[in-house]
């Protein structure tokens, strides 16, 4: 039986996103809850942290990215965190990329739902893509090293990198370094961003090309 989800009444929330964003968000995860969950995008037991893990977590970017950049989401899977920055960021053009089928029908799904003019959702894997963006996001999808490989060919000079990591952040910056450095990476810096919803901490980090 699922648990049912947090209570997502935070006007620290509220007021970092706005009011016509905050029922968008609300409207996003009651579809996942109701739709997504039994399609499998989301698993049971991510529903009672919908709010804390997925989509306050995917908010996070939101603050590295400048107005009115081009952004390309890899390997968007359920909308973390292209759907949530598209609708926290109407400013943003957004681009979800996604490999699997069953995953890129339920995004074109939720933009239909959400009536997102700001999103495009493309069929692919993100080292086919022929394409540059100003900001690229990555969530949950390998580590920074693989990542990187994958994504900073995307980034346009002077763009960036931005992925949600977990708490070996650091370690993972470490050990990517000399990646990095060869795949064109300027620079880079893991930044912790303190969740309006909880107080924990969502490390960011962000490669810039």
């Amino acid at each position: 039986m699922t648990t049912a989800p947090e209570d997502p009444s935070s006007l620290a929330v509220r007021g970092a996103v706005g009011d016509a964003s905050w029922e968008q968000l609300q409207r996003f995860s009651r579809l996942l809850i109701e739709r997504g969950e039994p399609r499998g995008v989301i698993g049971p037991r991510e529903v009672p942290r919908l709010w804390s893990r997925h989509i306050v977590n995917s908010m996070a970017v939101n603050s590295f990215i400048p107005r009115g950049a081009r952004v390309a989401d890899v390997g968007s899977g359920a909308g973390f965190p292209g759907i949530v920055v598209a609708v926290t960021r109407p400013d943003l053009h957004v681009v979800c990329i996604e490999a699997m089928e069953r995953r890129c029908a339920w995004l074109d799904d939720a933009v239909s739902e959400l009536d997102l003019r700001n999103v495009d959702v493309v069929a692919a894997r993100a080292e086919d893509v022929r394409d540059e963006f100003d900001v690229v996001t990555a969530r949950a999808v390998a580590a920074l090293d693989t990542l990187a490989r994958w994504t900073l060919p995307l980034v346009r000079r002077g763009g960036v990198l931005l992925a949600l990591k977990g708490e070996r952040a650091a370690e993972e910056v470490q050990g990517a370094g000399r990646v990095l450095r060869r795949l064109g990476a300027g620079s880079w810096e893991v930044h912790e961003v303190v969740s309006p919803l909880d107080g924990s901490v969502t490390r960011v980090v962000e490669v810039r090309r």
